[in-house]
């Protein structure tokens, strides 16, 4: 591909021209789109354009790739969409954006400007629509406001605590000519995020830390975000505090450290759980208190005081009052924390020993684990625990949503930041495949596994396609339990088994190895314990293109630990009906 040369200022161009020339100044090097009639003028400068790209099948797909790509670089992800149905088609991954806080920069055509308004054809009013899950949203119909917007977007979707930027382009302003100049700096009235903590939030929060006998790291995505996992480190190991790392902060502290007791939340590990609920501070960083972590929030840590450091102003104190509230990036929050600890525990140690046998003892008690079908059917944990082994602790691991999201967060070691990822405010289930795509394409040296559902992969697997024909070898492993898995566990437990539209029959239909194949990959399928490390094992050795495999597993198991939605966390459950032995545990 040619090297970018710098456009200069004051050239005479097209809008379209002047659009591409702006993403290309913006470092865009990559971008996942599907043409159609009123972006269609951008669509010609896109041909002779040093950015790669990737045509999908749905635009869906576009701003997951977009997402999954964002995820494992730390750089803002591309999508790009026609207006109307393709620009609709972006509203579910800019939501899931949104909630889990991904810098994402999604240009879609808008009709001319003359037609606005007009229910013209293929027009819907994508600003409107997207105001509430994008951080800011532009509509462009002046051609000479482009590279400025552009500028701006990416400024706006990358700093501060990232997240999605929509930019509508009316098509007239792609067509009409325009001088190009790319600003030399960016100065947005009342948009600037505070990234240096307040000193004395700094040494309020290691005062109250030095204080405290039970303390507790509660790590949210936030530290991933801020690639500040090295300095997570030095803290923890400079009080030696148990650590939990949320759904999205899985990887952002090694899974392998003692001082690590797992996941906490619905589905969290009895340890992790516990640490929350019998603390008396939580050192908050970087998370934000969701529902599927504090469970009924007035039982949640009731004795705790909480320190809570967030980029975000609006995070704090929204769903708990914060003790102490430290405002600022969490990389740099933490970086002057450890000083201030250093002082803080200088002048009084505080003994965390009771604390820490407590927890361990838990942990060593009340081990993730699972069943194995008695029928001598494949359990899906095995299966995901397996791939977790054999593909090793560099591989990136992508997901849908349900069951098999739940055993890859528990069943998979993660070592480092920015090798899992999965869609965990909004829950998307279709994320799984297009994100694996956009992974592999920022991290093409990385071995990419999708582990999805049956019921999520024939949501968006059309992008398989789009995968075999650019060359993004990725893999997917689907946990085939011919269910909408998550959802008949539900009817399992609250419904008395009334297992109303949950069987997907996808034992039968469709066949996923002949689909595959249909697609461009290879297909592999395995139903077989005895077989399960063979199949990884083959897919491990294709490198050359995509590749599935169909595993056939027991459709009764169940992720366990839980707590039900709207309980306490107190009432966390470690198989049905079954509480821990609360009363050997000296807590």
């Amino acid at each position: 591909m040619a090297k970018h040369v710098p456009t200069a200022n004051g050239t005479e161009m097209t809008g379209a021209t002047s659009l591409v020339k702006s993403l290309e100044a913006a470092g865009v090097d990559v971008m996942f789109g599907l043409p159609g009639g009123a972006i269609l003028p951008a669509y010609d400068p896109i041909f002779d354009s040093t950015i790669r790209h990737i045509l999908v099948r749905h635009e869906q797909g576009a701003g997951h790739a977009a997402t999954g790509y964002a995820q494992v670089t730390g750089r803002a992800g591309v999508c790009i969409a026609t207006s109307g149905p393709g620009a609709t088609n972006l509203v579910t991954p800019l939501m899931d954006a949104a909630m889990d806080s991904v810098p994402l920069v999604a240009i879609t055509g808008q009709v001319p400007s003359a037609a606005i308004g007009t229910d013209a054809f293929q027009e819907a009013d994508i600003r409107g629509i997207t105001m509430p899950f994008t951080k800011h949203n532009y509509l462009v119909t002046d051609p000479a406001e482009i590279p400025g917007v552009i500028a701006e977007a990416f400024h706006i979707a990358t700093t501060g605590r990232p997240g999605p930027v929509l930019v509508d382009v009316a098509k007239d302003a792609l067509q009409k000519m325009t001088t190009f100049n790319w600003p030399t700096s960016i100065k947005l009235a009342g948009y600037n995020p505070k990234t240096t903590p307040d000193s004395q939030a700094i040494t309020d929060a290691a005062a109250l830390i030095a204080q405290s006998s039970k303390p507790v790291f509660y790590v949210g995505g936030g530290v991933i975000k801020a690639n500040a996992s090295a300095e997570l480190r030095q803290l923890v190991e400079l009080l030696g505090a148990p650590v939990v790392t949320t759904l999205m902060a899985r990887g952002a502290f090694p899974d392998s450290h003692p001082l690590h007791m797992g996941m906490p939340g619905m589905h969290g590990t009895v340890a992790a759980v516990t640490a929350l609920q019998k603390a008396d501070l939580l050192i908050t960083l970087g998370a934000r208190f969701d529902d599927r972590v504090t469970g009924k929030l007035s039982t949640f840590a009731v004795n705790a005081k909480i320190i809570h450091a967030d980029i975000d102003p609006a995070e704090i104190g929204k769903n708990r009052h914060a003790d102490v509230a430290v405002v600022g990036d969490v990389k740099e929050t933490i970086s002057a924390l450890i000083p201030a600890l250093k002082a803080a525990l200088a002048k009084s140690q505080p003994d965390l020993s009771t604390w820490l046998r407590q927890m361990n003892s838990l942990k060593a008690t009340y081990p993730l684990g699972y069943d194995l079908p008695d029928d001598g059917s494949l359990s899906p944990q095995h299966v995901i625990e397996r791939i977790g082994k054999i593909s090793g602790t560099d591989t990136i691991f992508t997901s849908g949503v349900g069951q098999h999201q739940m055993w890859a967060s528990q069943f998979i070691s993660y070592e480092h930041p920015r090798t899992w990822l999965n869609s965990g405010g909004a829950g998307t289930m279709g994320y799984g495949v297009p994100a694996a795509m956009g992974a592999k394409v920022g991290a093409p040296g990385a071995t990419v596994w999708a582990i999805d559902g049956d019921g999520c992969f024939q949501m968006t697997n059309q992008e398989l396609v789009t995968c075999a024909l650019n060359n993004i070898p990725i893999k997917v492993a689907i946990i085939n339990n011919e269910s909408l898995g998550m959802v008949r566990q539900w009817q399992t437990l609250f419904y008395e088994g009334r297992y109303s539209n949950t069987s997907l029959e996808s034992k039968r239909v469709p066949n996923f190895p002949m689909l595959a194949e249909a697609m461009g990959c290879v297909g592999l399928s395995c139903e077989r314990e005895e077989d399960v490390d063979a199949t990884i094992e083959k897919a491990m050795g294709i490198n050359d293109q995509p590749v599935v495999i169909d595993f056939r597993v027991h459709r009764d198991a169940m992720v366990w630990p839980m707590v039900a939605a709207g309980a306490s966390n107190d009432d966390i459950k470690i198989a049905r009906e079954t509480a821990p032995d609360w009363d050997s545990q000296e807590l």
